[in-house]
Order: C-alpha cells, then structure tokens, then sequence
C-alpha cells in the first residue's frame, strides 16, 4: 500500500476532542516504559516532547520522572488547549509548559534538552527530515531520543483490521482518524532510510507491536 499523506496539524476541534478523550493508556505507557528501559540512568533535566497534542504522553512522561521539566510543543492550538486543561487537572503547570509551534522552526531553543522524546508526529509531517533534523539540532550532546509512531499497514484491509482490533469501540470519529494515520505512516525501511539521509547518526529501530515501532539512541557530541 502506498502511503497516503493527512494533514499536518489536528486543528478541528471535534477532531481534537475526541482525540483528549479516547483511551491511550496502553501505548502511552508503553512509550514511557520504553523510555525507562532503554535509558535506565535518566532522571532529571530538561525534556522536549515534540507533538505533544493533548499532553497525554507528556503528563505521564512527568509523573514518572519527578525531576524532569518538560516543554510540549505542538503546531495544533485546538490541541495544546485540551492539553493545558490536562496538564492544569494534574497539577503539574510547575513542570509542563506547552507552547505552539510548527516545525521546522528556526527559533527553538539549540541544544537546549536533555531528553527528547515524541509519539505520532511523524506521519504527519510532509518532510520527516523536518522531525530528525529538529531533533538533532535541540538535544544536548549525549541526551537520549525517543520517537514512536505508527507502522504503515500492507494494505488497506489490513489497516481496516488493526482499527476493529484496536479502536472497535472507539467514536467513529476517532476510527476514522486512526484508519488515515495507519495509512500516512512509514514503515521501518523508510524510517531507517529517514535517518541515513537526515541523521542523527547512530540510532536504531525496533518494531515493538502490530502497529507501532520505535527509534532510539543518544546524540552525538
């Protein structure tokens, strides 16, 4: 199946809604759970969530790290919005700030973060060389990457059948929305060409469900 592109920003508002109150406990917390494996001595610093939409990841990310500080950045203000609802219901506003921007973005802070870490920005992206040149350019020598995304089906049909095993409850907004991202995804051979092409050097790539894969390594000094 060829890739097919959605759009880059989740501006509607019923789209983002929908989006805040759905259920993202499993994956989230695996994205987190990741994170802790592979980068076993992080404890504190300076962490960007690149697309952080409604905060999901970023107030869990915040909760098992009590001594990080984390900027959300996100180019959606419908988004960032339910995420600053999120972020204040937590009580955590004196270690989340979550600021709207749109990659690339030539004013974000250079080698500024001691960790970054995204999920779900890249197959939105028109030029994901976008996603790890920002990447590169704003962590610290030596701080850990983590990205995860979802994994472009063989077909449609079989990206119909990961929304009814995963989503079958699920509003039909919501359905649908999780039906074109499966299909604007990359797939791992693309997302390894990505970065032989953009960089950062050094990372690797593991396939870590029916859906989704992740990317991981530190930033060379």
């Amino acid at each position: 199946m060829q890739r097919v592109p959605e759009p880059e920003l989740m501006n509607d508002p019923a789209q983002a809604e929908a989006y805040a109150s759905a259920d993202f406990s499993e994956p989230h917390n695996a994205f987190v759970a990741h994170f802790a494996r592979l980068f076993p001595e992080f404890r504190e610093g300076r962490v960007l969530d690149l697309g952080c939409g409604a905060a999901d990841i970023t107030i869990r990310f915040a909760r098992a790290y009590a001594g990080a500080r984390l900027d959300g950045v996100d180019g959606a203000a419908a988004m960032l919005a339910l995420g600053r609802s999120a972020v204040a219901r937590a009580q955590l506003q004196a270690r989340v700030t979550l600021i709207e921007r749109r990659l690339p973005d030539p004013v974000m802070p250079q080698a500024a973060y001691d960790a970054v870490i995204c999920n779900s920005l890249l197959h939105h992206l028109a030029d994901p060389g976008v996603l790890w040149q920002t990447v590169a350019a704003v962590a610290r020598p030596g701080a850990p990457v983590l990205v995860m995304d979802l994994m472009r089906p063989v077909s449609r049909e079989a990206a119909r059948a990961l929304v009814e095993l995963h989503a079958a409850g699920a509003p039909v907004l919501m359905q649908r929305d999780f039906f074109h991202s499966l299909c604007a995804a990359y797939r791992p051979a693309e997302v390894v060409a990505q970065l032989e092409a953009s960089g950062p050097a050094g990372f690797a790539l593991e396939v870590v469900s029916d859906r989704h894969w992740i990317v991981w390594g530190r930033i060379r000094g």
